[in-house]
C-alpha cells in the first residue's frame, strides 16, 4: 500500500474523523484527502469510513487498516524534506527602456513623433 495514503488515513483519524481539519493539518486541498480514502477504500475493497450527515466513523475494516498503517509508518523511513520553495513561473522580458507614466496630452515617452 501506498504510504502517503497511510498518513493521510492516520491524519484523519487524528483529526477525529474531521476532513477539513486533518486536510489543513496536512497541507492539502480537502478533494485530495477524500480522493486518497476512496483510493484506500479501493485498495483494500472494503468500506474503512462511514459518511454520514452526523459525522464519519470507522468501520471494523477501518479499524484493522489504522493499526496496520500505525505500524508500516512506524517501520516507513521519513518523507523526504522538500527543496527550496514553490517553482516560479517565466521571468518577464525587459522592454527595453524603461517605462514612465504617460502624461495626457504629451507624446509617449522615449517616442519620436511621428511626422507628416
Amino acid at each position: 500500500m501506498n504510504i502517503t495514503l497511510l498518513r493521510r488515513f492516520v491524519a484523519l483519524t487524528a483529526a477525529d474523523l474531521h476532513a477539513p481539519r486533518a486536510a489543513q493539518t496536512l497541507g492539502i486541498p480537502l478533494a485530495s484527502l477524500y480522493t486518497s480514502i476512496d483510493k484506500l477504500e479501493a485498495e483494500v475493497g472494503h468500506p474503512i469510513v462511514t459518511r454520514s450527515k452526523s459525522g464519519w466513523t470507522l468501520t471494523p475494516a477501518g479499524k484493522l487498516l489504522l493499526i496496520e498503517a500505525q505500524q508500516q509508518i512506524a517501520h516507513a523511513p521519513a518523507p523526504a524534506a522538500k527543496t527550496g520553495g514553490p517553482a516560479g513561473g517565466k521571468a518577464k522580458a525587459s522592454k527595453g527602456k524603461g517605462r514612465a507614466p504617460v502624461v495626457k496630452g504629451e507624446p509617449k515617452p522615449f517616442k519620436k513623433r511621428q511626422g507628416r
